[in-house]
């Protein structure tokens, strides 16, 4: 389970370290960080897959993400004495990590500019990157491993290369392996498509689907393949408390699946076309949150839009049940959702916006987890 999450240097979050439970909220009004926060948290999952630099570059380039405000809170001149830096880490029972981005030392006539460089990144155990703690420590090209002793790597890095992707897997051990699998469990969902042509209305092809894709298209399949493994009942229980008496099915003609729902008092059940925006959505949630796989990591981003008042409880329920099994992330500003996943235990953080970026509403110094980024020398 991850412990702490923290952030420097990405747009309003000039440096922001949160400690994380079972289930964590965060909330606050708008313009208050939490949508930076969400995609920190979407940036820091794409080391794994090797995308974080396109992600980044997809943005505008490092420039466009910067905390833009002074370095150390009041006011001060136009030259920054700190390096120009958006860093990103987490620590968790097992393992922690943390990557450190910077502005790319070429010509800015390139034509790979807007691609930011990895100046340093670690793996580490235990709560914080001191000293004694780190497995891998590469700053620059060059990367060291500890087994009993360091050893620096022969193989060098490119400003653009990740230890989490680029790195020989026989010169890291089990850690790296570790840390792959962590980052590319983590699933994100946020603003599934719900319109006439979202494809979670219409058949689509149905093989066994552990996951539930970001848009929602394999909805049928993962509802299927959800009571194939024994799942089911706590799946249909959180329809019925949602919506009475309801219940949904899956239907597989020549290959492709077609999900419907059977209400009291009509006559055919309805097919996914004809459900509307907030029902549909539920649904993808339900299927989002009680996978037949749970993820080690799930974050949900406003996952009360669409739905109705009535809907929030039912839904806050669902988290919480979920949180039973995967860690659990919520970012609203729903207070009504907020405050029933508080009495439901969750520990929640409601960020605010000061003149020393996004900060967390009556956090002291004491509330703050210990952290450590390092240095790039």
């Amino acid at each position: 389970m991850l412990t702490t999450l923290a952030v420097a240097g990405y747009r309003s979050l000039r440096d922001l370290v949160l400690p994380l439970d079972a289930l964590t909220v965060i909330t606050g009004p708008n313009g208050s960080g939490k949508s930076n926060l969400y995609r920190a948290m979407r940036l820091l999952a794409q080391s794994a897959t090797g995308s974080l630099i396109a992600a980044i570059a997809r943005e505008g380039g490092l420039p466009s993400l910067l905390w833009a405000g002074p370095e150390f809170g009041g006011t001060q001149g136009t030259v920054r004495r700190e390096p120009i830096a958006v860093k990103l880490g987490y620590a968790s029972d097992e393992l922690g990590f943390l990557v450190d981005l910077g502005i790319p030392q070429t010509d800015p006539r390139n034509l790979f500019s807007r691609d930011p460089e990895i100046k340093r990144e670690q793996v580490f155990a235990g709560p914080v990157a001191k000293p004694a703690a780190l497995l891998i420590d590469r700053k620059g090209a060059a990367t060291r491993v500890r087994e009993d002793s360091w050893t620096t790597l022969a193989q060098a890095l490119a400003p653009w290369e990740s230890i989490v992707t680029d790195l020989a897997d026989g010169d890291t051990g089990p850690e790296l392996l570790t840390l792959r699998r962590t980052l590319s469990g983590w699933r994100f969902y946020d603003h599934f498509r719900v319109d006439a042509d979202a494809p979670a209305r219409a058949p689509q092809i149905g093989t066994r689907s552990h996951t539930l894709a970001h848009g929602g298209e394999n909805l049928a399949a993962v509802w299927a393949t959800i009571h194939d493994a024994g799942f089911g009942a706590d799946l249909d229980d959180a329809v019925a408390r949602a919506f009475t008496g309801a219940r949904v099915q899956i239907e597989a003609v020549d290959g492709r699946f077609t999900l419907s729902m059977r209400q009291p008092g009509l006559l055919r059940p309805l097919a996914a076309g004809e459900l509307s925006d907030g029902t549909l959505r539920y649904l993808l949630l339900c299927a989002a949150l009680l996978p037949a796989r749970p993820a080690p990591l799930l974050v949900l981003n406003e996952p009360e839009a669409s739905l109705h008042p009535d809907l929030l409880d039912p839904l806050a329920e669902l988290v919480a049940a979920a949180s039973g099994q995967s860690q659990v992330i919520v970012v609203t500003h729903a207070d009504r959702l907020a405050g029933a996943l508080e009495r439901a235990g969750a520990l929640t953080h409601r960020l605010e916006s000061t003149g020393r970026g996004t900060q967390v509403a009556g956090h002291g110094v004491l509330d703050r987890p210990a952290w450590n980024w390092g240095s790039r020398s």
